[in-house]
């Protein structure tokens, strides 16, 4: 998602690329070189056809620039372009209104500024189109803290979208729109991708700064998959098991898919990296098959349900070279699959579902694609045969809750749940839901761990309960939570 200043910077590079070209052949140069690779050994020995000189130059033997054989007809409709016609239709421009903090820039403003002074502002990225009854997949970057969101159709149609739900671990997010006819793009899989095999990155960098809403196109190949990117300053969050592509993708383009030569979507379009701001030819695109199960799950549940396994890993010692093989078993939670698969603290992990570990990045990749009852197999140093495993959902979503105070739900700690979350509380009451309301009266959050109401030790979601139903009388009450590994405390005016 760009900003409308970023937008305008671009579109002047833009001008500046197409007048500086040196044959003044502008965007196209792109599209011919792509179309190279696939032409056959026997095209390839053809005689070359002329070039068309420019018209005042032409000669009386000079061929006519206005008639194309058949063949030479054909020859230009490559794979790329096909894949594009399929796809294109169904990639949207999202718009969006949101509103961001003012930080000021100097000692005058922060001293007239008033404390969080927000202003609105407007961004753009792309999206697709996966389903008839208007469901779009785009990046949860591009829709963050929006508070309108606008998309706009190729053919020119613009409708107002609702925001399903998104995932911030995975930056993916789900729109709906209400509308007839609409174009849905055909879906791949980003499983048994090649490299080097053709990659189309379809989308809107420059939003509505043109004078219309086709989406633009560009190709290049598979350059690698599952690529691991850690956030540098001023960046956001990890992604992991990325496919990277060579396909220019601009800031814009975010949220848009990336197509194989068959005309389908095999990933969407998320970051680039660069040092300048623009494409430098390595763009990562987020897997299809990993889009798609968050997206049935934003749209069946309204929340991402992902697996667990109860392990924790952490790296291995470098070689002299810094280089690793394999992660190592840090903590195996009690009673958790991997406990019952007798995978062992300090045990060295080798693959995990054929996907060489090289460090721990790697094998999270490999749980962000799991779902419950999925299959896990992990290759242990020094044992013969894959250890299996079924992924379970998460212990906190599948623990019963108990409703305190009417707005707040609080689920028992078990090893498991302590485990999942990273605690250091071995019992209390996990906060698993509570209203902005009382969140705000209480001084409460969602992960804290109730573990004292005044002189009442809370050992359960139960235990808690009761405390709160036997307050009587009015006064200052005490309660002590653990938030962030270590242990505050919270007063309230209590009156009942």
């Amino acid at each position: 998602m760009v900003n409308r200043t970023a937008g305008t910077l671009a579109l002047v590079s833009l001008a500046c690329l197409w007048a500086c070209a040196p044959d003044g052949s502008g965007a196209t140069g792109t599209a011919e070189a792509a179309e190279r690779p696939t032409q056959s050994l026997t095209a390839l020995a053809q005689p070359q056809v002329a070039q068309p000189r420019l018209a005042g130059a032409r000669g009386a033997d000079a061929p006519d620039a206005q008639v194309a054989t058949p063949d030479v007809d054909a020859s230009r409709r490559t794979a790329i372009v096909r894949a594009a016609a399929v796809v294109a239709p169904a990639v949207v421009n999202v718009s969006v209104i949101s509103r961001e903090r003012v930080r000021p820039q100097s000692w005058w403003e922060s001293a007239f500024m008033p404390p969080g002074a927000q202003r609105r502002v407007a961004g753009f990225g792309s999206g697709v189109i996966v389903r008839d009854d208007g469901v779009i997949l785009t990046n949860d970057h591009v829709v963050r803290n929006a508070e309108k969101i606008k998309v706009t159709l190729s053919d020119g149609r613009d409708f107002d979208a609702e925001l399903v739900g998104t995932d911030q671990v995975a930056d993916i997010a789900v729109l709906r729109i209400e509308g007839q006819s609409l174009p849905v793009a055909p879906l791949g899989t980003s499983q048994g991708l090649l490299i080097g095999e053709w990659a189309v990155a379809i989308g809107n960098p420059f939003a509505n700064y043109f004078s219309d809403a086709e989406p633009t196109v560009t190709a290049g190949v598979i350059s690698a998959v599952g690529r691991n990117l850690v956030p540098t300053s001023g960046e956001d969050g990890f992604y992991l098991g990325m496919i990277q592509t060579d396909a220019t993708i601009n800031p814009g383009n975010s949220g848009g898919p990336l197509v194989n030569a068959l005309g389908q979507v095999i990933g969407i379009n998320a970051s680039i990296f660069s040092r300048s701001g623009g494409s430098e030819g390595a763009g990562f695109a987020i897997p299809i098959d990993r889009a798609l199960r968050i997206a049935d799950d934003l749209v069946d549940h309204g929340e991402v349900r992902r697996a667990w396994v109860g392990l924790d890993v952490e790296p291995v010692d470098a070689d002299e070279w810094g280089r690793t093989r394999g992660v190592r078993v840090a903590r195996v939670a009690p009673g958790s699959p991997a406990d019952r698969a007798a995978v062992a603290r300090g045990d060295r992990l080798l693959e995990a579902n054929g996907r060489p570990l090289s460090g721990p990045l790697d094998f999270e990749a490999t749980l962000l694609d799991l779902r419950a009852g999925d299959a896990l197999d992990l290759r242990v140093e020094g044992q013969s045969r894959p250890v299996r495993m079924a992924a379970v959902a998460l212990p906190s979503v599948t623990a019963e809750r108990v409703t305190v105070l009417q707005d707040m739900q609080l689920i028992t700690l078990t090893p498991q749940i302590k485990a999942e979350r990273g605690l250091v509380s071995d019992e209390g009451a996990l906060i698993a839901s509570i209203s902005d309301q009382l969140s705000s009266q209480l001084g409460l959050q969602v992960g804290d761990v109730l573990r004292q109401v005044n002189q009442a030790r809370v050992g359960s979601a139960e235990d808690a309960r009761r405390i709160f139903e036997g307050l009587r009388g009015e006064g200052r009450v005490r309660i002590w939570v653990e938030r962030n590994g270590g242990y505050i405390a919270r007063d309230l005016y209590w009156r009942r």
